[in-house]
């Protein structure tokens, strides 16, 4: 059968036409005889049919069918038949092809991955799904011909075209893996005939082998004697090349030995020296006369490469060498962070990430370190001591290293010390660091002031504990590698080596007592001094050169470390003042220093805990012995004293009842300057306190001067509303408003009225005011009884303000604590403080709102406190309320005591009216100034009313005579305070008194009138109606005629009367 082709000569791998005959092809055209042209179908060999070739018409007539004879041509129907099939076939073929694709296209194959293995793949996986019968051992093929050519429904003669295709696929795809393989099969040939010729060779080659091997035996059988003769000789030569190889080799020692010690590979070195000195000790070369020089050098190198070694161990634990500045930080000025937090300090973090946790972990003292030649050791400053202790192990002089290092402890923790001390002096220059003086305000604490002391002491105490921390940390690192050296050579625990940390602590203590603020020592102890030896001598420059010389030549990496250090010394000059000289006074001491002090210290000790080893001769709970012992006998002395003596300080300043310059910063009133500067001082000591554990007696200290500042201030309220009783200075009593202000029916209703609603003002008014008339009609106000003048209104404001500023500022410091049991209490008198909440104190940073711990019965006496303050506070505020009041009605009665009856007309109001609103007025500007608007409207409100009433209620009693000019004067007056009240109460009116001296202008009829007309609904009592009447007659009862006297006084009794009549009831 044929197909159509397009763009493809149909092989894969060569170069056939269209009319050439392939000699695999046996599908000739219409089933023709061999040698037919082959006609390609898409893919080349083995491509499979799809839906887009169709069958060929030879192909389809090549297919019986059931439904016709057999010489009859198929009929539609079969034709369909076979076309299905041919689909069927090509359908499954794709399906295969898409599984196949979807388990991956890298797999590999079983029969090449070219194409003729991909055909090849199909086609069998095509006949184990569709002809799994005929791949059977039991498979019988002339039974399945005979179900081929049976078209019923037990035979597969319809699957005969299928049959047939597959045959013809399975064929294409075997002669396709011929085409691509053909090759390989040509070239496999060639090389199994060259394979076959190295055979061959190997062969021969072995042969002759075997033929000189036998040669051989045979000829070492024979006998020679002279050979032993000349094996002695060559014995004895050997020994001799063998000692003179060793000497060359020793020759060459030193230079070796140098470059090792200069590259400070000093585990090569040893091994170096170990070895030279072995081989020129044996006996063997004890006679050689030519290494009596390389003797001497190899045992002076092995005292000096012990220095040296002992030099670089204190180099890496003193932080001496360039390579341990990573093991300390120095201080870093950050002016965000505040110094209670401690977060100015540049300490490495206490975390097992540390270099020392991780050379600890990684410790194993009982496999012997090597020293890796390409590297610097110095890099690693932990390894590299590992490194040096190992090297004078080896060299047996470890235990003498030990000792040197404890005995040069005291001088090097100096030399550190008094090297911070300069740098920390260098980078804070004196006229920045003593501006405020050893008597500096806490205040200054307060905001944080890190410009001055506080900074230095922040830089000191940082870069002095981070290097005590890395120093503490070579130690460990020494204590472990000499405890496992000891163990591996079986020498116990070692502890007899590794010990010492008791007495590094010790040092530690001295030299943090020396060099901080705590309990200075006198600063001219001196044990020696060798800072007066001339440097410049010639006589000391030649014993110098001398000994470098002799240095170089026995030594040659000793010469520059000790200009090195020469050097250093030479520039630190105190440095060589010995371990019980004072170092230079930085700061001034003060207890405020505990701020900056305690916080780092605590987590200093806390890492310092985490170093010193389990097995180590101190004991943990003593690291913080010497600061509790600083706590309990130099800081709660100090303290008190200082607290004590800042608090009282601000009481008596000339400048403490002042308004302070820069209240504006602190309130929305002006204060007291004192106030302000107590509440810092309160605020400073609250954070003191919490930078250390708390204390019930430290909180009760502050408490107790908290309570001292309010009985100043009381006593001071006492001065300033005070007057003489007699003639005698001492002799005082307060005046009427502070008297009413401190007790009884008046204080009640003023408070009342400061916290009442406005439904109930009228009435507590009225209230308020006939108070103030009984106590005025009882004993009438003088000017000595008011306050109110320009000195005593501005200071009473101020203590107001202050005192509720102050009592609500320290409410916020409250922090309640439970009260310390019997057992705690017992125990509390060692004061171990800094065991207690020791983490919480160094790790997490201190809150920026200063509080007390209080406890319950400490709580309770400050609460009794504030309320006293805000007692006085609202005694001050009522007291200028009553003041004001009670200053009015005086001056209302001078209006009243002056004489109405006027001879003309006068347009000016009564002098006593006009000093009274300039009074108030300027009343009014200062409570302004000086108080909140709830304050300021208790005070002045109501003032329209109490002059209403006291005109009311004191003209009939005050004013004896009044003519029609004296009613109009009276007139002017009220009309003139009514005005100058409605500057101060927008709504402020005095109608009743406007219209009772109107009444006056009609006369004692129209008084009587207007009574009869309105009855009770006139407005005025009884009594205030007949003295309006008895003034009414006044001037005619004064009048110097006889009949008009009488007259008058005939017609007051006859209008009284008549009043009486009708107003009896009301």
């Amino acid at each position: 059968m044929s197909y159509t082709q397009s763009n493809s000569s149909g092989h894969l791998n060569g170069g056939h036409t269209h009319g050439e005959i392939d000699r695999y092809d046996d599908n000739l055209k219409d089933g023709g005889p061999a040698g037919a042209s082959r006609v390609r179908r898409p893919g080349g060999y083995g491509g499979f049919l799809n839906d887009n070739f169709p069958l060929s018409s030879e192909y389809e007539s090549a297919i019986p069918s059931r439904h016709r004879s057999p010489d009859a041509d198929w009929d539609y129907q079969a034709q369909e038949d076979s076309h299905r099939g041919a689909q069927s076939y090509m359908a499954s073929n794709r399906s295969r092809s898409q599984d196949r694709l979807g388990r991956g296209l890298g797999n590999a194959r079983a029969y090449g991955s070219g194409p003729g293995g991909r055909q090849i793949e199909g086609v069998i996986q095509h006949i184990e799904d569709n002809w799994d019968v005929l791949t059977k051992d039991d498979c019988v093929p002339v039974h399945v011909a005979l179900q081929l050519m049976d078209h019923s429904s037990l035979g597969r003669g319809n699957d005969y075209h299928d049959f047939q295709s597959t045959s013809q696929q399975l064929q294409k795809a075997l002669k396709a893996i011929v085409n691509e393989h053909h090759q390989g099969f040509n070239s496999s040939i060639g090389t199994f005939h060259k394979i076959q010729s190295s055979i061959q060779a190997s062969q021969t080659r072995v042969r002759a082998l075997k033929d000189s091997v036998q040669d051989a035996k045979t000829s070492l059988m024979i006998t020679k004697p002279e050979l032993k003769g000349m094996g002695t000789l060559s014995q004895r030569y050997g020994d001799i090349l063998h000692v003179l190889g060793q000497i060359e080799k020793l020759q060459g020692v030193p230079e070796k030995l140098d470059a090792r010690i200069s590259e400070k590979h000093f585990l090569i070195a040893v091994d170096l020296l170990q070895d030279a000195l072995r081989i020129i000790r044996r006996s063997d070369m004890e006679n050689v006369g030519a290494l009596t020089d390389l003797r001497i050098y190899f045992s002076n190198q092995e005292t000096s490469l012990t220095d040296i070694l002992v030099e670089e161990l204190h180099d890496h634990i003193y932080l001496k060498s360039p390579y341990c500045q990573e093991r300390w930080k120095s201080f870093k000025a950050n002016p965000l962070t505040s110094i209670a937090s401690g977060s100015s300090m540049s300490a490495l973090p206490n975390s097992w990430r540390r270099p020392l946790y991780r050379f600890l972990d990684s410790l194993d003292s009982s496999i012997l370190i090597e020293d890796d030649a390409s590297r610097n050791p110095e890099v690693d400053s932990f390894q590299y001591i590992n490194l040096i202790l190992e090297s004078l192990n080896r060299l047996g002089h470890l235990d003498a290293a030990i000792d040197t290092l404890a005995q040069r402890l005291p001088v090097e923790l100096f030399a550190i010390v008094d090297k911070t001390n300069q740098e920390v002096d260098v980078r804070h220059p004196s006229h920045l660091r003593n501006s405020q003086g050893a008597n500096r305000r806490s205040f200054d604490l307060e905001q944080g002031d890190k410009t001055g002391q506080n900074r230095v002491l922040d830089d000191l105490l940082s870069t002095l504990y981070s290097k005590f921390e890395a120093i503490a940390e070579g130690h460990r690192a020494v204590h472990d590698v000499v405890v496992g050296i000891a163990k591996r050579e079986g020498l116990g625990n070692g502890k007899h080596l590794s010990g010492g940390f008791k007495e590094m602590w010790k040092l530690y203590q001295s030299e943090v007592a020396i060099a901080v603020p705590l309990k200075w020592p006198p600063s001219d102890k001196r044990v020696f001094k060798l800072a007066g030896i001339d440097k410049k001598s010639t006589n000391l420059a030649t014993e110098q050169e001398d000994l470098d010389q002799i240095l170089k030549a026995s030594v040659p990496g000793l010469v520059s470390k000790s200009r090195r250090r020469s050097g250093v010394n030479d520039s630190k000059t105190s440095s060589v003042n010995g371990p019980v000289a004072g170092h230079k006074l930085l700061i001034e001491p003060s207890v405020f220093n505990i701020c900056t002090l305690l916080p780092p210290s605590l987590g200093f000790l806390q890492r310092l805990k985490d170093i010193v080893p389990p097995d180590s001769d101190i004991a943990i709970s003593t690291l913080t012995s010497f600061l509790d012992d600083f706590l309990v006998n130099v800081f709660y002395p100090q303290l008190d004293e200082t607290v004590t003596e800042l608090c009282t300080q601000a009481f008596i300043e000339m400048d403490a009842f002042q308004k302070d310059s820069q209240w504006s910063q602190k309130a929305s009133k002006p204060l007291f300057k004192g106030t302000s500067t107590f509440f810092a001082l309160i605020q400073a000591f609250c954070k003191l306190l919490q930078a250390i554990p708390q204390d019930p007696p430290f909180t009760q200290l502050l408490v107790s001067q908290i309570t001292a500042y309010y009985t100043k201030c009381s006593e001071w309220y006492q001065d300033l509303v005070a007057r003489l009783r007699g003639q005698e200075q001492h002799d005082l009593q307060l005046k009427p408003a502070a008297t009413m202000a401190e007790s009884g029916e008046l204080r009640e209703v003023a408070e009342q009225l400061l916290n009442s609603i406005d439904p109930g003002l009228d009435e507590l008014r009225h209230r308020e005011i006939s108070l103030l008339l009984a106590a005025n009609q009882q004993q009438p106000f003088q000017p000595r009884d008011i306050i109110s003048d320009h000195r005593t209104v501005p200071a009473l404001c101020l203590l107001y303000t202050s005192m509720m500023w102050l009592a609500s500022h320290l409410s916020t410091l409250h922090q309640v604590v439970s009260e310390p049991s019997a057992t705690s209490t017992k125990s509390a008198q060692t004061r171990r403080w800094t065991l207690l909440n020791l983490h919480t104190k160094t790790s997490s940073p201190a809150s920026t709102t200063p509080y007390l711990s209080l406890t319950p019965s400490i709580a309770a006496s400050l609460d009794r406190t504030l309320f006293s303050i805000r007692s006085l506070a609202l005694t001050a505020l009522l007291t200028l309320h009553l003041d004001i009041r009670a200053g009015m009605i005086h001056m209302l009665g001078r209006t009243l005591s002056a004489s109405y009856l006027l001879a003309q007309p006068t347009q000016e109001p009564d002098p006593s009216v006009l000093t009274l609103n300039s009074d108030l007025l300027s009343f009014d500007e200062t409570l302004g100034a000086y108080l909140g608007t709830r304050e300021h409207s208790f005070v002045i409100s109501g003032l329209a009313l109490l002059i209403d009433t006291a005109l009311l209620s004191l003209t009939p009693k005050m004013v004896t005579a009044m003519n029609a000019d004296g009613c109009a004067r009276m007139q002017l007056n009220i009309l003139v305070l009514q005005q100058n009240l409605k500057a101060i109460e927008v709504d402020a009116v005095v109608g009743r008194s406007v219209e009772y001296f109107d009444m006056f202008t009609q006369g004692a009829g129209g008084i009587v009138a207007l009574a009869k007309e309105r009855g009770k609904e006139v407005g005025f009592t009884l009594e205030e109606l007949k003295g309006l009447v008895e003034l009414s007659y006044s001037e005619g009862l004064r009048s110097e005629g006889r009949e008009g006297a009488v007259a008058a006084r005939k017609g007051l009794g006859s209008a009284l009367m008549e009043l009486s009549e009708i107003l009896w009831d009301t």
